[in-house]
């Protein structure tokens, strides 16, 4: 079963973010993958969205794919122009990846690469044109494809503070469902009740809304995003739970999974966003009372990543 089709089904899904490596050493990236083996439904693999250079999404899609694994890979403009967004398009199919998710990424001035050149070619709006586009058999220059590309294609919503924000954000997210978006992802949330009733609010989108569990890692990050990032919606009193445990780490996990737990019923998925604990994620699943594995996992392919011809 498709990703579109596990999203519009009732059985709640479960996607795992899995960071490529800063290099070309995958061993890590396939061992946590593995960990999840038959616990996820889909590995969403980011694209230096976070301001870090690393692997390619494409490259990570692609081994995700051979390992067993339905990809779903970022898209996004802040570095490549429209060409390269087709033929990484193109590419990414031809490889086996049936879905994308087009996203933002941090500023030039939050990356690591500050002298880099930004692109920004297109909006999210226009890039999610470009791909309905390519999928009817026509690239931007209005040139026939020779096959075209079925994808599907998220969006999504950024972290919002309040009710005019998050209405604003909705506005602003019906022009993307519109250029073809079929399901949005949500920010991390931590505040249960604003997650529940902003899911409840975001149905008149008419498309699936997935909302992003982001494990914290510490009183440090839990209180750098409380002061930064207000649409995270961290509470005092979190961060005093977190500070009060006897171990800090395995409370955070707690947290995420009390989330997930709570999200059941309210969203057909959740996103799980582990940066840099990936390998955490498996207690994350444990300790949420998600044990099962989904039915129909193919095997995994052959490791290291050989592309095979048929």
């Amino acid at each position: 079963m498709g990703l579109k089709k596990k999203l519009a089904s009732r059985e709640f899904s479960v996607l795992a973010e899995m960071e490529t490596p800063r290099g070309v050493d995958i061993s890590e990236l396939v061992v946590n993958a593995q960990r999840l083996k038959g616990r996820v439904d889909a590995v969403v693999v980011p694209d230096m969205d976070y301001g870090a250079m690393r692997l390619s999404a494409l490259a990570g899609a692609a081994l995700m794919q051979q390992q067993g694994f339905e990809a779903v890979m970022h898209v996004y403009a802040r570095d490549r122009n429209q060409l390269a967004l087709q033929g990484d398009l193109l590419g990414a199919y031809v490889l086996g990846v049936r879905n994308v998710i087009v996203v933002s990424g941090e500023p030039i001035s939050h990356c690591d690469h500050r002298k880099a050149k930004p692109v920004d070619d297109l909006d999210e709006v226009a890039i999610l044109r470009m791909i309905r586009r390519l999928q009817e058999g026509q690239d931007l220059a209005g040139f026939e494809l020779k096959g075209s590309p079925v994808f599907t294609v998220g969006c999504t919503l950024p972290a919002c503070a309040d009710r005019n924000q998050f209405d604003a954000a909705l506005e602003q997210a019906r022009p993307k469902v519109a250029a073809g978006a079929d399901y949005v992802v949500m920010a991390p949330v931590f505040d249960l009740e604003q997650a529940l009733w902003q899911l409840d609010r975001a149905k008149e989108l008419g498309v699936p809304v997935v909302p992003t569990v982001l494990l914290l890692k510490s009183v440090g990050m839990a209180r750098y995003m409380a002061v930064n990032e207000p649409g995270a919606k961290i509470s005092e009193a979190m961060i005093a739970r977190i500070r009060k445990a006897h171990d800090r780490e395995e409370e955070c996990l707690r947290i995420s999974a009390e989330i997930v737990s709570g999200l059941k019923g309210a969203a057909p998925a959740v996103k799980l966003q582990a940066l840099g604990w990936e390998h955490r994620l498996p207690a994350v699943l444990d300790l949420a009372g998600m044990r099962s594995a989904p039915a129909g996992r193919g095997e995994a392919a052959p490791y290291p990543f050989i592309l095979q011809a048929d």
